[in-house]
């Protein structure tokens, strides 16, 4: 490594945030970029290990200790040619990942692991700066077409991956803008929708189509696209929520939190809203779920002005640092402030919600919920809960968002018609060898295979589909493997 001494000398450091009272004020990001000199020492930190565990810990095996040898080196374009060799979209993991790569650095054993999300963003940054990013433009076309349906981040992957290989490649997005869950589900506080149509616009350059507002199954027939194309990948996501079916669910002022975050999305890029609006402004607002999805609808419901913003966990707190059932180099459940919480939330851990509670008109005015108490496994694990006897009670609330997580793929329409095999949790069935079901050439990729996971795993299950249909139409691929990628260094 550039400097092995490095971890020894400098420690972790992120970069500044812009004040609370003034993020709040729009849904324009708000975390700088760091200085060329912290950058180097950040990257120094990078130690010579023996066995990078990094690599293993993340999705899209990146080759962290190499290019964080060239962002020491300020070597840029090896930087940036070393992170897209298996990272189509790092401007998306720079930004949104949980970093597992982190959890599994070798340094993180007993100190701060190296910043490699955030050294993973600036890499990219001045790669658009430099002008290293240009479109990568197959040398020949194989003149075999294929469909990708769903344009999130599996199917962007797919896409990328199928054109640079030669195929023609068409992206039927359902929605009015393609991008998916990153354009309608993750808040521009996050993820501007600047940076999701600059990577857009390459790919268009590239040679990708992309066809908005088709719903393949309801406005586009499934037998045309069947005819049409010789594969077919369902890059369509996990997209029935988790639902809490209690007493007042059906009151005016229950949502999904997908509904709510995908209306803001939407006001932000000025695309029409037809539904009728949901607001947080000068609301009671209870979040029930404690994931990213929840920290996302209390930082939108904190830029809408809500009264109040609580956020409910069915789960005890979860411990600072890593108990004994979370040992290294495994991704640790770990108690997790976002920005969002910075922001302004309660946060109540150990709840469950009895009833919503309506007013005379139907419309939502509280919550009736309970404490729960949980026993652990033997090895400290929370395993079961009980209800707190005489906790329940009352809470003000105006409008409830139901971020639990979701449940599978949507069954009817397109997945109907097809004909393709579910497997026991409502995903479409595949293998992770072959990513093919059922029907010979229709592939699958992303949380439509594999269930609700990660951006950075949607854009490994894309690469890797990529490949198996590029293998499926010509007999062999010269596209990259996430094996193949460990081997970067060796040719």
């Amino acid at each position: 490594m550039g400097k092995p001494t490095g971890f020894k000398e400098f420690t972790r450091e992120l970069p500044s945030k812009l004040l609370v009272k003034d993020r709040k004020k729009n849904y324009k990001e708000f975390v700088s970029l760091l200085p060329e000199q912290k950058l180097n020492e950040q990257s120094a930190r990078c130690m010579n290990c023996g066995v990078p565990f990094c690599h293993s810990g993340c999705p899209l095996g990146n080759i962290i200790p190499e290019f964080n040898d060239a962002v020491y080196r300020k070597e840029w374009k090896d930087a940036y040619e070393i992170l897209i060799s298996t990272n189509n979209f790092p401007e998306f993991t720079g930004r949104i990942c949980p970093a597992p790569c982190e959890s599994a650095c070798v340094l993180g054993i007993n100190q701060p692991a190296v910043t490699i999300e955030e050294i993973e963003k600036h890499i990219i940054e001045i790669a658009f700066e430099k002008g290293f990013v240009t479109p990568r433009k197959p040398n020949l076309r194989t003149g075999k077409k294929v469909a990708v349906i769903g344009s999130g981040p599996a199917g962007l992957a797919t896409a990328a991956q199928l054109n640079y290989a030669g195929h023609e490649v068409t992206v039927y997005e359902r929605d009015p803008k393609p991008g998916g869950l990153l354009r309608f589900g993750i808040p521009d506080f996050k993820l501007e929708k600047t940076v999701v149509e600059r990577r857009i616009k390459v790919l268009e350059e590239e040679g990708v189509k992309f066809i908005c507002n088709a719903y393949v199954g309801v406005n586009i027939r499934v037998n045309d696209i069947m005819r049409d194309y010789q594969a077919v990948v369902l890059a369509g996501g996990s997209t029935i929520p988790r639902d809490l079916t209690i007493p007042g669910r059906d009151l005016k002022g229950v949502h999904y939190a997908m509904e709510f975050l995908k209306q803001q999305n939407k006001r932000v890029s000025e695309i029409a809203i037809e539904e009728a609006e949901i607001m947080a402004t000068k609301k009671n607002v209870v979040v029930i779920g404690g994931g990213d999805t929840g920290s996302d609808c209390v930082g939108t419901s904190n830029r809408h002005l809500a009264k109040s913003v609580t956020q409910f966990e069915l789960l005890p707190k979860p411990p600072e640092s890593r108990a004994n059932y979370m040992p290294w180099p495994t991704y640790p459940m770990l108690l997790k402030t976002t920005t969002s919480h910075e922001e302004g939330a309660e946060r109540i851990w150990g709840v469950a919600t009895k009833a919503f509670i309506g007013d005379e008109k139907g419309n939502l005015k509280a919550l009736q919920i309970v404490d729960l108490e949980w026993t652990n496994a033997n090895d400290g694990r929370p395993s079961k809960f009980t209800e707190k006897a005489g906790s329940e009670k009352e809470i003000p609330c105006e409008l409830a968002l139901l971020a639990m997580g979701f449940l599978h793929a949507e069954p009817t329409g397109l997945l109907d018609e097809l004909g393709v095999e579910l497997d026991e949790r409502g995903n479409v069935k595949a293998t992770e060898q072959a990513y093919q079901t059922n029907i010979a050439k229709v592939f699958t990729a992303g949380d439509m295979r594999r269930g609700q996971s990660l951006v950075v795993w949607a854009i490994s299950e894309g690469r890797e589909c990529a490949r198996k249909v590029d293998i499926y139409l010509t007999g062999s691929s010269l596209l990259e493997s996430k094996d193949s990628s460990l081997f970067f260094k060796q040719g």
